[in-house]
């Protein structure tokens, strides 16, 4: 009888949509696809965003995107808080069937910070902006979804930071509603 705990129902999925997932970055055309999206969510594509709006809409422009920058300050601090905290190992670095198809910003994989970014970020543009869904939408799950095929994160790491993400960009919202009316 062996002493070490079975890993539970939920931590062999994740691991093995992992894999699943990192098999399809095994596929030259995706794993670019999945490369480029994630390189954007470094921050490239919203701060394109930010400035755009800045230059499309003036002063209502410059109010979204210092909106998103303070929303995406808080979420920064969190994230590597909570990287520092949970020390998950990245999904590459725990099962030697996942491969890093691009190199990690950091060592740990919990929260995914793009996706919590991702996801703060589209939820504070929407709500200024909500005819961006069309483009901001289908990004930000490219962003959830190339944590997982470039094996850099769980799906639970990407589960975990959308809704960190949609509940700190609420909060900020509430706050900005209630600024306004104060």
């Amino acid at each position: 009888m062996s002493t070490s705990p079975r890993p539970s129902w939920w931590a062999q999925n994740d691991s093995g949509w992992c894999v699943r997932a990192n098999r399809a970055g095994g596929r030259i055309g995706i794993r670019r696809y999945f490369a480029t999206v994630s390189r954007l969510g470094d921050g490239v594509f919203w701060y394109a965003l930010m400035s755009l709006l800045v230059l499309g809409d003036g002063i209502d422009g410059l109010a979204a995107s210092a909106h998103m920058a303070l929303t995406g300050a808080v979420a920064l601090v969190l994230y590597k808080r909570l990287k520092r905290w949970t020390k998950r190992p990245r999904p590459f670095a725990a099962d030697r069937r996942i491969r890093a198809w691009v190199a990690p910003l950091d060592e740990f994989s919990f929260p995914s910070g793009h996706t919590l970014h991702a996801v703060s970020f589209t939820t504070v543009a929407l709500w200024h902006y909500p005819m961006l869904a069309w483009l901001l939408l289908p990004f930000t799950a490219s962003v959830a979804l190339s944590r997982v095929v470039l094996g850099l994160h769980y799906p639970s790491d990407v589960l975990a930071a959308t809704a960190i993400g949609a509940m700190l960009a609420t909060l900020s919202i509430q706050l900005v509603v209630l600024l306004a009316f104060a």
